[in-house]
């Protein structure tokens, strides 16, 4: 293995670095970035004794990841019976959304900064028997410092896109140094296999776990008062919208609703529900009548949106709705996950800019399974025609099945081909 020099003097520089940490780390809690109660694990400080038996730490920046982490780790663990899992992330958001999630047998931490006194410390603490790295957030020191422990790491769903090689440009040495540590590399596209080929870097497809994700519940009760009330409307969603979504989703409703044959019921679901308030005033200023789900209010017959500003009910609003804009995907955030709307028959429609979800949304376009329009009289015209054309529907929503079974991981295989990476060690 070549070592290069940039990485060393990245090595050199975070052995130096410890005594920043803490002050950095105020200021982030400064600004709602960290958890003041948990701040020690940091900075490699363990709240909980390392449990008995083997220990399997999974690492994913953030809420994405952790959430697409929950089906490996349910299999890891039903899988062996002596497994033990540490979740580790980086963000206040993503601790808060998987503690609830996790099974009794695995517990969360947050990652320690990449310095070498918070990385030996966590290693120290918890002595993990296998690394498993979630798409391709790879921090030097930890990286280096798991290898030299002789820990098998397994990198997973990984994911290097244009955008990511780019960063890497003036550091490839330094890249190929850290990948060349894993035994085990599985993309979660043909594009990053092809692209770590090209570092000599051996990797192979194994699908994308957020293909995984469960079907979206919601309340029996909501569902059954809600049907009636739209059965003589054609409904859309707009879905984990922002504010650069909302102006063309406002301006796709109101050419909707001049169309007398179509008139169809907006469902608003913002990314942020506790925005609720400010959007019902811009509605109302535009001329649209709406009901706010989280003052209780449901739609009338003349009701032109339905602000869905409520937490933990995408369920319901996907089940209602025959056709979803999947939000973030007009401005500059990236797009969010196009696999709820298809796992509840939803087809869906987003904007040009899905670099988040960028390999599901490739293999969906080249399918037909998903509509990308520009702008909102695009949005207006794609809502009329997928509500309106049953064949055109049906068209949509068997291809993204199609697709949505090629981007399926087989997870008995992934399982037991990271479990065998332990097998030496045993």
């Amino acid at each position: 293995m070549t070592w290069s020099t940039l990485h060393r003097t990245y090595l050199l520089a975070s052995r130096a670095a410890g005594p920043l940490a803490r002050p950095i780390l105020r200021k982030r809690l400064a600004r709602g970035k960290e958890d003041a109660e948990r701040l020690g694990e940091r900075l490699g400080r363990a709240l909980y004794e390392r449990p008995e038996g083997t220990l399997i730490w999974i690492h994913g920046a953030s809420v994405g990841e952790a959430m697409s982490m929950l089906p490996l780790i349910e299999a890891l663990l039903a899988a062996r019976d002596d497994v033990r899992v540490l979740v580790t992330t980086g963000t206040v958001t993503s601790a808060e959304r998987i503690a609830g999630l996790l099974p009794k047998r695995a517990r969360h931490q947050f990652v320690p900064v990449d310095t070498q006194s918070a990385v030996k410390g966590f290693l120290d603490h918890w002595r993990p028997d296998l690394a498993i790295w979630v798409e391709s957030e790879l921090w030097p020191r930890l990286v280096t410092e798991t290898a030299r422990r002789r820990i098998p790491m397994a990198l997973v769903n990984a994911r290097f896109s244009e955008k990511t090689m780019r960063a890497w440009r003036y550091a490839p040495e330094m890249l190929r140094t850290m990948l060349e540590m894993f035994r085990l590399i599985r993309t979660q596209d043909a594009d990053t296999t092809v692209r770590l080929r090209k570092f000599r870097i051996a990797s192979r497809f194994m699908g994308n776990l957020k293909a995984l994700i469960e079907t979206p519940s919601c309340e029996a009760d909501a569902l059954q008062a809600a049907q009636p009330m739209l059965a003589d409307r054609l409904a859309w969603l707009a879905a984990s919208t922002h504010a650069d979504d909302e102006a063309e989703i406002l301006r796709a409703q109101q050419i909707l609703k001049d169309r007398a044959e179509v008139r169809p019921l907006l469902i608003l679901a913002p990314r942020h529900p506790e925005r609720g308030d400010a959007l019902g005033e811009m509605l109302r200023a535009s001329g649209l009548t709406i009901a706010s789900r989280s003052k209780g209010e449901w739609p009338e017959p003349d009701t032109d949106v339905w602000l869905a500003d409520t937490l933990g009910e995408m369920g319901l609003w996907y089940r209602l709705a025959q056709v979803t804009f999947v939000g973030g995907s007009f401005g500059q955030a990236g797009g969010h996950t196009p696999f709820e709307p298809m796992l509840l028959d939803s087809a869906v429609i987003h904007g040009p800019n899905v670099a988040n979800f960028a390999p599901a949304y490739a293999v969906l376009t080249a399918r037909s399974g998903a509509k990308q329009v520009a702008d909102g009289a695009e949005l207006a015209r794609t809502v009329e025609h997928l509500l309106l054309d049953t064949r055109m529907f049906e068209r949509t929503i068997e291809a993204a099945r199609v697709a949505h079974s090629e981007l399926m991981p087989d997870l008995p295989a992934l399982t037991k081909e990271l479990l065998d990476l332990m097998e030496p060690a045993r």
